[in-house]
């Protein structure tokens, strides 16, 4: 069996990204481009093949397309699709943290106590005070929630990330996540349902609006989502949760009798007794009527009447005496207890023959 470094994180494969906003074209020269926010979804990767899929499945155009500050081409979509399903993998999928960005890379990365990168307590509340987080981007850092998510309508085993910079979707994000993890602890894949909503918020007499991804468990009840880990099919097929159980039929009992009819003797009319006991059919008293009709077989076959027909088959065996004894058969020493002795056929096989009475 392998070894892993333990200290490595165990991260799947990033297929691509989930984003709620492009860029156009400038009209300026030298212009930068201009942002979009989006109504539906737009997903991007490296490989056109992803986002190929991903229109066929949503619509939408695919298109080449560079990242703003890169200069490596990947492909998007912008999608016709205003709701996502996907499916949330096992353990913790949600990373937030308030960071600062600029052209060197990420300066600042803090969970709103402690800067991470320094170790210096937080930057911007210290600097601006509680309400720091409504001063402009450029001053203060930024809320940024990262959550990984299947897409399993797409190819490939690997997630989609889905990035977000608002302040309000990263509280509902984690609120709601929290509450799941805390049932499921977890331990199973989750069926989410992502949708864009647009909201609108009033402060110092202005109005802003602005997007908010939501996401919450894509279950049929409530306590599906509560009621701990699910299975992978449920993950899949979330439906099948309220699905009623399908019921067993009823059992089908062997036709034990018909086959002590076929049988030529009476050891193997009691082996068919055997097994019936075996599974459960017979009682070990043998006061069960299926015990008594296979008694009655076994005894036919011992005074050799055809069980088929109920003739005589006028075998020159002769049959059992008034005592259920036939001439000549003895019992050989260390023939098993547990054993109905061979002289008697199977309606009269005496009770003290088999361990806890009864017949066999």
């Amino acid at each position: 069996m392998g070894s892993r470094i333990l200290t490595m994180k165990r991260q799947a494969a990033e297929l691509g990204r989930i984003r709620t906003g492009y860029s156009r074209p400038n009209p300026k020269p030298d212009g930068k481009p201009i942002p979009v926010r989006s109504k539906t979804f737009v997903l991007t990767s490296h490989s056109r093949d992803y986002v190929a899929a991903a229109a066929d499945l949503y619509g939408g155009t695919v298109e080449q397309w560079t990242p703003q500050g890169q200069n490596v081409a990947q492909w998007r979509v912008i999608t016709k699709a205003t709701e996502l399903r996907a499916i949330l993998p096992q353990g913790d999928p949600l990373s937030q943290s308030y960071e600062f960005w600029t052209g060197g890379g990420c300066s600042r990365r803090c969970d709103g106590v402690t800067e991470n990168i320094s170790g210096d307590p937080c930057v911007c509340l210290a600097k601006f005070g509680e309400d720091w987080h409504e001063r402009s981007p450029k001053q203060v850092c930024r809320p940024t929630s990262r959550i990984n998510v299947m897409l399993p309508d797409l190819p490939d085993l690997g997630v989609w990330r889905l990035e977000s910079h608002s302040y309000y979707a990263a509280d509902a994000m984690a609120g709601g996540l929290d509450t799941v993890l805390q049932a499921t602890e977890g331990r199973s894949l989750m069926p989410v349902r992502m949708w864009i909503e647009q909201r609108k918020v009033v402060r110092n007499g202005e109005t802003k609006n602005f997007p908010v991804v939501m996401l919450v468990p894509a279950l049929p009840k409530l306590r599906h989502a509560l009621s701990g880990p699910i299975s992978t099919a449920a993950a899949l097929d979330p439906a099948s949760l309220d699905r009623p159980a399908i019921e067993a039929g009823p059992a089908v009992v062997p036709d034990y009798a018909a086959e002590a009819r076929m049988c030529q003797t009476v050891e193997d009319a009691r082996a068919v007794w055997r097994r019936a006991n075996v599974a459960g059919h017979v009682a070990r008293d043998g006061s069960d009527e299926l015990s008594q009709e296979l008694g009655r077989i076994a005894d036919d076959i011992g005074k050799g009447i055809d069980t088929q027909t109920g003739e005589d088959r006028g075998d020159d065996e002769p049959g059992p005496d008034d005592e259920g004894v036939y001439d000549g058969e003895f019992i050989e020493d260390g023939e098993r207890d547990d054993e109905p002795p061979a002289a008697y056929p199977p309606a009269q096989w005496p009770t003290a023959a088999v361990p806890g009475g009864g017949r066999p």
